[in-house]
């Protein structure tokens, strides 16, 4: 199952990911993605190990940015794969089947590519700028969203991305969104994730109180 609210690591250091990624479990979050940018294979390994301790003794889905061979070697639930990182069905061919694989796309044309190499959900955005990412892609903002999920429909799990905080969950499930990823706002205030997985299954159920 694809978790509607799914937090990204964030930090200076591993160690910063480690704690955060603890602290995101204990405040009950149910997926991580370990998202580890400028580091050696072998300390993303070492920090990945750590990581798998932790979320398998909360239950929590832990996802692998882009080291696929990693995410097998830890027994991650899956990879997610950035627009210029490995391509999917070299990875669906490496892990299998039951590992979970997402990718990365900015435009209708990324969303295509992605879902003929039968990724299980797609990662959308940026939906505005966010600190959080070098290089962003062209912002998508609501308009962006709708217009992509006009043209897909509900052929897979869409999950925006990209600066999102409270404020814009209801906006951002009324384009037809499946769910968001956040990192920044929920590493600077943990409490946060009770929030957002109330606004999140709250709309799924009343989709009007959701204001």
């Amino acid at each position: 199952m694809i978790e509607k609210l799914q937090y990204i690591s964030h930090g200076e250091t591993p160690v910063q990911h480690i704690e955060a990624i603890k602290l995101a479990c204990k405040h009950g979050v149910n997926w991580v993605q370990l998202r580890l940018k400028d580091q050696s294979e072998h300390v993303c390994l070492h920090t990945a190990k750590k990581v798998r301790e932790i979320t398998q003794k909360y239950s929590v889905k832990l996802i692998i940015n882009d080291h696929y061979k990693i995410a097998k070697d830890v027994e991650a639930d899956g990879v997610h794969l950035g627009k210029s990182d490995f391509c999917p069905v070299v990875a669906r061919q490496y892990l299998g089947e039951k590992f979970i694989i997402g990718g990365t796309a900015n435009t209708i044309d990324d969303c295509k590519r992605l879902i003929a190499k039968k990724v299980d959900y797609i990662g959308l955005g940026p939906y505005k700028f966010t600190t959080t990412k070098k290089n962003l892609s062209p912002i998508l903002g609501l308009s962006g969203y709708q217009k992509i999920k006009n043209q897909l429909g509900e052929s897979i799990p869409m999950i925006a991305i990209g600066g999102i905080t409270l404020e814009d969950v209801s906006p951002l499930l009324e384009t037809g969104v499946y769910g968001i990823a956040v990192s920044g706002v929920i590493t600077y205030d943990f409490s946060t994730i009770t929030h957002f997985k109330k606004k999140l299954y709250s709309y799924e159920r009343h989709p009007s109180n959701c204001r």
